[in-house]
């Protein structure tokens, strides 16, 4: 496979990109539907492409790594732009593909008749660009750059409707917080700049991804080296893919189009910070703190997210925690050393969590609300809409035999295999978050599916001005959706319910013995038929809690029988524990106000005051000097009189 094509993966979809924005939208407006067939033509070829990809990679020992071409040169470091192809990107980009090729169908139903409809589609096939180019890079700068890129791209669709205030909020704080975490990205990168001259003495450079990975292994990265880096890279990872502290942008970014929602959650944004902790697996490895605090952070973080999940009121935002706590799951087994059972979720998720968020989009543009609140009933008018959320919630919760089941049973068996504290008390995390799992999202499937239809949008507005509901026969105008968004709906419903066991079948796990860790060997992933029955019963006891508390459509609220203990707890999930009041009103309201008024007044009174005095201190000298300024003859003369006394009289006492 020659270089060429591998470029063609990120350029096919940057060329559609390029068509609508520069020939379509400028010359062509009143034909924007063109954009649709291009970004779809677009992200065909590169999935297409990718598949190919995926096969010269299983069909040789080792990756495809190209010979890098010179971008820039800073002193005597060279900065590189190349492709790096193993095993690792080679299952990456065909996840891209294959997620972004069905999103990109389906956007042709939901977002038909929209003013920005070429805008979107545009920004869909950079989007995809972006992280097709941070997968194959070969140098951690040019990483960088797309990494950076992806941020832009998904500010930019968090915000498509930018005309309404709550999504201008949304894009603005999704990209201020994921540059928080971004900033640890960079500051690793110049931590390996100024340490070049240890890699140089190998004749590596430092800035090589290939190269950093034979560092490690040589032991020119270790201990203290190793482990700030690896903090460092965590950080942008927590950013991206929404862990904790760094994750309350998330759940707001639900402001955007339900496509592009299910392109951040299922293979782009979120799955960067995933995929950068793997690509640099070795270096993280090198450190056990580092190690530690990846596994620690996940575990809670999927603990965490799901708990508010069992909570919130709008659907899209339940499947956004939801993506949080699955990313936590993944982020404990790389901290465990579960990097093939880690990337087999990612793979796994990305089709069940893609398929959630597009059906979630098929009520709400059929109800035209998410509230759950508000629909109910919606199992009767959208039957296959009903079935694939049905299929992606069981994988999700890992139920028998379902794709879901194999990865998130093999991770949790991995963390048993290892066995040390760490490990152990992650596991533990996990089989908790397996269990509200299988709560939150058949709460969702209850509230949205069964029962008696709501009102919709409606019985929302009604409600927000405090009028009476509409008559409850409005479901008869709800429907099945259009064929173009229910086509990558069932496309997606089957890859979630057969991929696990493809991956996995009866003679081993082959998606185990293919990826392997850079410098690592294969090994195959730990099935622990105990852990495997545990998990699934916790899902089940989930799903039966769900049923038993919502199966016909009461809240909690309206039982009567509320106690102030949970009325509590409710308002502390429901308020996402009161994280968000923390940022926004304490650090960035008062603190941020706080420390405006301190460099305000330093300002005011140091710095201005500082040069007042100089002037004043110039002005006054220069009048007091003038003083001595008479014009009087003898006045000069007893000067130079006293003057000349003062000399003699030093002469003599000294010498």
């Amino acid at each position: 496979m020659s270089e060429a094509v591998v470029w063609l993966i990120i350029l096919a979809p940057l060329a559609a990109s390029a068509a609508i924005g520069l020939v379509v939208r400028p010359f062509f407006n009143e034909r924007r539907e063109w954009a649709a067939p291009i970004t779809i033509a677009g992200v065909a070829v590169s999935f297409i492409l990718s598949l190919w990809a995926l096969a010269e990679v299983a069909g040789q020992s080792g990756a495809l790594d190209f010979t890098p071409h010179e971008w820039l040169s800073i002193g005597p470091l060279t900065v590189n732009a190349g492709l790096y192809l193993d095993s690792l990107a080679a299952i990456m980009v065909v996840v891209v593909g294959a997620v972004s090729l069905l999103v990109q169908v389906y956007s042709i139903g939901y977002m038909r008749g929209e003013p920005g409809y070429a805008r979107y589609f545009a920004l869909m096939a950079l989007f995809t660009a972006a992280m097709q180019g941070l997968v194959l890079s070969r140098n951690i700068v040019q990483t960088y750059v797309f990494w950076e890129l992806v941020g832009v791209c998904s500010y930019l669709l968090i915000g498509f409707w930018h005309d309404r205030p709550a999504a201008a909020r949304a894009a603005m704080k999704a990209f201020i917080v994921t540059r928080i975490g971004d900033l640890g990205f960079l500051l690793a990168i110049v931590y390996l700049f100024f340490h070049q001259d240890a890699f140089a003495a190998r004749g590596l450079n430092a800035l090589e991804i290939p190269d950093i990975h034979t560092a490690v292994g040589l032991g020119v990265l270790g201990g203290a080296a190793a482990t700030w880096i690896a903090i460092g890279l965590f950080a942008g990872a927590v950013g991206k893919s929404a862990q904790f502290p760094l994750h309350t942008w998330l759940p707001d970014a639900m402001e955007g189009p339900t496509p592009v929602s299910a392109l951040i959650h299922a293979a782009t944004m979120v799955a960067a910070g995933v995929f950068l902790v793997a690509r640099f697996f070795p270096l993280f490895e090198a450190s056990e703190a580092a190690m530690h605090l990846v596994a620690l952070i996940g575990g809670g973080t999927a603990v965490f997210a799901a708990s508010m999940a069992m909570a919130a009121k709008d659907i899209k935002r339940v499947i956004a925690y939801s993506t949080m706590s699955q990313l936590g799951f993944m982020m404990l087994a790389l901290g465990v050393g579960a990097y093939a059972a880690a990337i087999f979720h990612l793979f796994n998720h990305a089709f069940f969590k893609a398929l959630l968020f597009l059906a979630a989009g098929s009520v709400g543009q059929a109800a035209g609300t998410f509230n759950m609140d508000f629909l109910g009933g919606m199992g009767r008018r959208q039957r296959w809409t009903t079935a694939t959320f049905l299929v992606a919630a069981l994988s999700l919760a890992g139920l028998f035999p379902l794709a879901g089941f194999w990865s998130k049973d093999g991770l949790l068996s991995e963390a048993l295999h290892v066995g040390d504290p760490v490990a152990l008390l992650v596991l533990a995390l996990g089989l908790v978050a397996t269990a509200m799992t299988g709560l939150y999202i058949f709460r969702a499937f209850l509230l949205t599916f069964t029962g008696s239809y709501r009102g919709g949008a409606a019985a929302e507005e009604a409600a927000r001005r405090g009028a009476a509901p509409p008559p409850a026969d409005t479901q008869a105008r709800l429907g099945e959706s259009r064929l173009a968004m229910l086509g990558p709906m069932v496309v997606l419903a089957v890859l979630a319910a057969v991929l696990g066991l493809a991956a996995n079948p009866p003679g081993g796990h082959w998606f185990s013995r293919f990826l392997v860790p850079p410098g690592g060997s294969a090994t195959e992933v730990h099935f622990n038929i105990g852990i495997a029955v545990l998990s699934v019963g916790l899902g089940l006891a989930g799903a039966g809690a769900a049923w038993a508390f919502y199966g016909r459509s009461v809240l909690f609220a309206e039982r009567g029988n509320v106690t102030p203990l949970q009325r509590f707890l409710h308002q502390l999930l429901a308020r996402c524990y009161y994280v968000d009041d923390l940022y926004e009103g304490v650090i960035a309201g008062r603190l941020f106000r706080a420390g405006c008024g301190v460099l305000a007044w330093l300002d005011r009174n140091l710095v201005d005051g500082l040069a007042e005095m100089v002037g004043w201190f110039g002005r006054n000298l220069g009048r007091a000097v003038s003083q001595l300024q008479t014009g009087q003859l003898q006045a000069y003369g007893m000067a130079m009189g006293l003057g000349v006394l003062v000399v003699v009289i030093v002469f003599l006492v000294w010498g």
